[in-house]
């Protein structure tokens, strides 16, 4: 029985080798513990094993050992990975002068010019304690003291922290993504810039000076939010798009067409393929001479790749790359170009390259997607469905295409981001087309004008779509009930949905079916998770208690990133003054709430804290300062207790509330940074 199942997935198995990666992966970043090199060894040695096995034994027994071998290296992976990037962290709050070569440049959530810094140096730290890079918000005008340019060596006086842990237990935590961006100190200064010199610059500071050169040129031809738009597109500088309008992208779910991704790059690389290859056939004595359709796919993966150079290679626009360098290659080796096949190779590679980014929503979203509409133009064609007349099949391809890379996106980009745009496929299918038969075409023809001067005629082209798709996110955002939010999922939620979704895709016969199954159990747990009845912040600056009415704040301002978050991942989309309205009347400074057994009391500032001598049995006290003298009889949280655990949780189940912490949740790792 178990020998004819296995046989009857050969010729498919292929397609599981980047999932067995990705279960290790996920496994190095679930543990509470960092490995020990022994146990690295001993997890790469029992792979190396397995696999060596598995190759010679029979065909039944041998896909399980290599299925072993595969997850331990992803293990193993992710965890050298993890290691190779170790650098310094700041331990403590700097300020005073900070220096440093920017080699990145982008906006922050509230709006603010940001710049990213390396060969930083520190007033009276050691080099060896002094991060690799930090990155600093410039906030208000006087921080703009020159025009920031690429590679241009800066200095300035401001404030650093180390990166924060999550906002609240099990949340997004932006120490890790920190560290695998070699971040080892965030902050903000209000201070002017001053210029000290313009670095020697290697090829890929020369490669961002094109970048937001091209941006900027961009921008003065097509001034507001459609040159923002177009630089977005063409660079992957999203500094020129006001906050605005990037809501109202994400309340019509286009965001997704500001971001160089598999749309963008699979766009292109298909307009230069179906223009070169025209081209070739209609040259003279060439369309028969020469291979065509191989010499259009190598012409179209260079353009990639001057693609992905100038849109500053991030890691979006590697996998895009990555996905796109497959199936041309496939072309050039008359492989099938498009197959599951392809998607796999692509997702090894970037696993590879970069474990860590399957944590986050953009490889996610990308591979959902594409698996999802291969899957699907797969079965439409082995099965021989005609899509209506020939004229409509173009129309009837892309209402399909989003309605599955919809329904395939939606669950991903409703846990990360907690909202859900209803009306996105409507969104989707007025603006999609168009960045296909107009912008991308535009923005190839503007390049290629661009050495006679004329490339203002292609943006010209290029902003008339544009400023189409923007009228409609700011008209779909603009109607009712456009946007829906929802709660975060628990953090087994989204791998049982995706191992479901997977094995619907990837099973060969109807016992893939079965993969329904851990798909509707992951929605059921989704529903039912709970979410925790109180919530105080890693700097004791806020606390949120759950009530009838939502989540209750202590505070109408202060502390808005957490406060922002705490209300995100509860669905609930009010603002932070109106939750601050549901905790009623009480003093400014001593803010109270009964949660089952326990009193919870937030008590802000240092007179309030100071007057606060003792307490009783019963009573948690959030402190927001330190107290001088300690307070007795009760459990106290401060801002020097939470630097040992992180952000708390309470939680309440039959009147007895039990206390979680950050730590809990995410362990001692590499970039925790704990006391």
């Amino acid at each position: 029985m178990l020998a004819t199942i296995i046989l009857t997935q050969r010729g498919h198995m292929f397609a599981w080798v980047p999932v067995c990666m990705a279960i290790g992966i996920g496994g190095y970043f679930s543990l509470r513990f960092e490995p020990s090199t022994a146990l690295l060894f001993g997890a790469g040695g029992l792979a190396l094993a397995c696999l060596l096995i598995g190759w010679r034994i029979s065909e039944v027994f041998g896909p399980f050992l290599i299925a072993i071998a595969l997850i331990l290296g992803g293990f193993v992976l992710a965890a050298s990975r993890a290691h190779s990037l170790d650098h310094p962290v700041l331990s403590w709050r700097y300020y005073g002068p900070i220096e440093g070569r920017i080699v990145g440049m982008d906006r922050s959530g509230s709006d603010a010019v940001r710049l990213t810094l390396d060969q930083v140096r520190l007033d009276r730290v050691a080099p060896n304690r002094t991060p690799t890079r930090v990155r600093i918000s410039l906030h208000g005008d006087s921080a703009l003291g020159i025009d920031p340019k690429p590679g241009l060596r800066v200095m300035t006086t401001g404030h650093l922290s180390p990166p924060s842990g999550p906002v609240e237990p099990g949340g997004f935590d932006f120490q890790r993504h920190a560290w695998f961006a070699e971040l080892g100190g965030v902050g903000y200064t209000r201070v002017p810039l001053l210029a000290i010199a313009v670095s020697k610059n290697d090829w890929s500071q020369r490669i961002f000076r094109i970048r937001m050169n091209v941006s900027a040129h961009v921008r003065h031809l097509l001034p507001g939010d459609v040159g923002g738009f177009a630089a977005a597109v063409t660079t992957g500088d999203r500094s020129g798009l006001s906050k605005d309008a990037l809501l109202d992208l994400r309340a019509s779910n286009t965001a997704h067409l500001i971001a160089i991704s598999g749309l963008h790059m699979g766009l292109l690389t298909g307009f230069v393929f179906a223009l070169l290859r025209l081209i070739l056939i209609i040259l003279p004595y060439v369309g028969q001479r020469m291979p065509v359709r191989k010499v259009a796919a190598g012409g179209a993966l260079i353009s990639a790749a001057v693609y992905l150079a100038l849109s500053g290679g991030n890691v979006s626009t590697e996998r895009a790359f990555v996905m796109v360098a497959v199936m041309l290659c496939a072309v050039m080796l008359d492989r099938r170009a498009i197959s599951l096949r392809a998607v796999a190779i692509a997702a090894i590679v970037v696993l590879i390259l970069r474990p860590e980014a399957l944590l986050g929503p953009g490889f996610q979203m990308s591979f959902a997607a594409t698996a999802a509409l291969v899957a699907v133009f797969e079965w439409i064609r082995d099965n021989q469905i005609k899509l209506g007349p020939k004229w409509a099949q173009p129309v009837v391809a892309v209402v399909i295409s989003s309605g599955v890379a919809g329904l395939a996106t939606g669950p991903i980009g409703a846990a990360h981001f907690n909202t859900v745009a209803h009306y996105g496929l409507l969104a989707n299918l007025l603006s999609v087309p168009l960045m296909g038969f107009l912008v991308i075409p535009a923005a190839v023809l503007a390049l290629v004008l661009a050495p006679f001067g004329l490339e203002a005629v292609g943006l010209w082209l290029m902003g008339l779509g544009l400023r189409w798709i923007l009228g409609v996110a700011d008209y779909v955002a603009a109607m009712d009930g456009a946007r829906g939010y929802v709660m975060g999922p628990g953090a087994i939620v989204l791998p049982m949905l995706a191992l479901g979704a997977l094995w619907v895709i990837l099973w060969q016969g109807r016992s893939r079916m079965i993969g329904i199954i851990p798909m509707i159990a992951a929605f059921l747990l989704w529903g039912q998770g709970e979410r925790p009845v109180a919530l105080v912040s890693d700097s004791a600056s806020l606390i949120g208690v759950m009530t009838t009415d939502g989540r209750a704040l202590s505070k109408p301002k202060g502390a808005g990133f957490v406060a922002s978050n705490w209300l995100e991942n509860d669905g609930d989309p009010a603002a932070q003054d109106t939750a601050a309205l549901r905790w009623g009347a009480s003093p400014d400074r001593l803010k109270s709430k009964q949660i089952g057994d326990v009193e919870l009391m937030h008590v802000i500032g240092k007179k309030a804290v100071a007057g606060l001598g003792t307490c009783r049995a019963g009573q948690v006290i959030v402190a927001s300062v330190t107290p001088e003298q300690p307070i007795t009889g009760c459990t106290v949280i401060n801002p020097v207790t939470l630097r040992d655990t992180g952000a708390v949780a309470f939680y309440e189940k039959g009147g007895k509330v039990t206390m979680h912490t950050a730590r809990d949740a995410s362990g001692d790792r590499l970039w925790s940074g704990w006391k």
